[in-house]
């Protein structure tokens, strides 16, 4: 039983709930039953009704506010608060029924007289499938979640779980956000259904991979998931890190999946994490930062002793990292700025030669339109990603290029031209082709430190032009 005081809810919802129950047995369910039970604020309510039809549960719901009744085949009625706007879903227990392939593919008939147990069967993990009375805390568990979210185990409901392949990626990101284990007899039967992934629309597939890169607290649980279910296999980018070796001096974690198994922990644990406003394009960003290990390692001698190096693995891994956003259909604005923090990852690693000005002004305007206090995120967690060793040195370099691009105020952003097109003009240039070269000459000097404002730069630029 939830107590009281931990049941809280809003004023307008437990004002519907009162009118439903007037013709129906409304349940609370789904996500924010299992958050409650963990110890976490629900953000969103849900509520199934049964024992009554859809027009009954309409009419008890309609003067509070906007009823959608778009989705009336399926049971659902979704109401808009008239007193604080809020949104509240209202609906039918239902029974699905598989009528072709992929996530779409099933009949949906509502059906008010599913007793609690039969239900709950339908929803995908045990710990899902958790309903509770909102008017007595009552935990209604047919199907013992409450036991595998004690124990951390997430694990299917039903049989019915194999006929949604989405499940898969689910169970990937409920994992990584809650810390859970997937249950063998899970994995066996995600195993099964592995040959059905292309039949998920790409947009259904970034839906859950974006949940991960936005919500996870243990997110090498996610890459564990996908690895335990055989699904590992359709997002080869990540695949070919398992088994690529390391130099057991500088990673004694082990091979590049279980680094960058560390490395993503890692982030989430950073107090810097989602203090830049772009969580996902620095979760991808460290997921992808050693694709390139695999076609780049080798074993080589230095200094008469024979090592694990990837020469070029930065570079090699920026062009992987855009195909696999491509392949989890992710925004197309991702692309530019994961790569770019992917192929720059190892700026700092230059032994103890000194940052200089014109270095970081040249990092910014190569990063843009990611920024160095986002490349700093990413070095810290691929840093931290090593345990047991942490290098002190690797870390003391980061700090020192954040420092050294502070105060040049670049840290958050590029180098912006000093020197524009109107610039030629004003000095009496006729526009045409030479004006790019000069302008690109103009910016190169700038980067340089050859001026530091457009007045210095207008200098620069009479000069440059007085030359043969």
């Amino acid at each position: 039983m939830i107590p009281a005081r931990e049941l809280s809810l809003p004023g307008d919802l437990r004002a519907m709930l009162d009118a439903v129950r007037r013709v129906g047995r409304p349940r609370l369910v789904g996500g924010g039953v299992r958050d409650w039970l963990l110890g976490l604020t629900p953000k969103d309510f849900d509520i199934e009704v049964g024992g009554v039809d859809f027009d009954a549960l309409h009419r008890a719901l309609a003067r509070f506010g906007a009823t959608d009744v778009i989705g009336r085949s399926f049971g659902v009625i979704k109401v808009r608060s008239r007193t604080t706007g809020a949104e509240y879903d209202f609906s039918l227990p239902r029974r699905e029924s598989k009528t072709g392939a992929g996530h779409r593919g099933f009949a949906v008939a509502p059906d008010p007289s599913l007793n609690d147990a039969d239900a709950a069967a339908r929803r995908d993990f045990t710990l899902n499938a958790i309903a509770c009375d909102p008017f007595t805390g009552e935990i209604i568990d047919p199907h013992g979640g409450r036991r595998d979210l004690a124990a951390r185990v997430l694990r299917h409901t039903s049989e019915a779980f194999s006929e949604d392949p989405l499940r898969v990626l689910r169970a990937m990101q409920f994992a990584a956000r809650f810390d859970l284990t997937l249950a063998p007899e899970t994995a066996a039967l995600c195993r099964s259904i592995a040959p059905t992934y292309p039949e998920l629309p790409r947009e259904r597939v970034w839906g859950e991979w974006e949940k991960w890169a936005t919500k996870s607290a243990h997110p090498s649980r996610g890459l564990t998931v996908l690895e335990e279910s055989g699904w590992l296999q359709h997002f080869p980018e990540i695949a070919a890190l398992r088994g690529t070796p390391q130099e057991p001096e500088w990673h004694p974690e082990g091979d590049v999946f279980t680094h960058t198994q560390h490395c993503l922990d890692a982030l989430v644990a950073l107090p810097e994490w989602r203090g830049y406003g772009r969580p996902p394009l620095l979760m991808f960003a460290v997921l992808a930062h050693d694709f390139g290990k695999p076609a780049t390692t080798v074993r080589r001698e230095k200094d008469g002793v024979m090592r694990w190096r990837s020469p070029g693995h930065a570079s090699a891994s920026g062009p992987l990292a855009e195909t696999f956003l491509r392949r989890i259909g992710a925004p197309l604005a991702h692309d530019n700025p994961v790569r770019l923090l992917v192929e720059n990852h190892h700026a700092h690693d230059r032994g103890n030669t000194p940052f200089t000005d014109s270095s970081v002004r040249r990092l910014a305007n190569r990063l843009k339109p990611a920024t160095i206090d986002e490349l700093a995120v990413v070095m810290h967690a691929d840093n931290n990603g090593r345990p047991p060793g942490v290098f002190p040195e690797t870390a003391a370099r980061i700090v020192e290029l954040l420092h050294r691009a502070a105060l040049l105020e670049f840290e958050k952003r590029a180098p912006r031209p000093f020197v524009l097109g109107r610039h030629l003009l004003g000095l009496g240039l006729p526009a045409g082709p030479d004006f790019k070269r000069i302008l690109e000459a103009a910016f190169e000097a700038q980067l340089d430190g050859a001026f530091k404002d457009e007045a210095s730069g207008l200098v620069w630029l009479r000069d440059f032009l007085r030359q043969p």
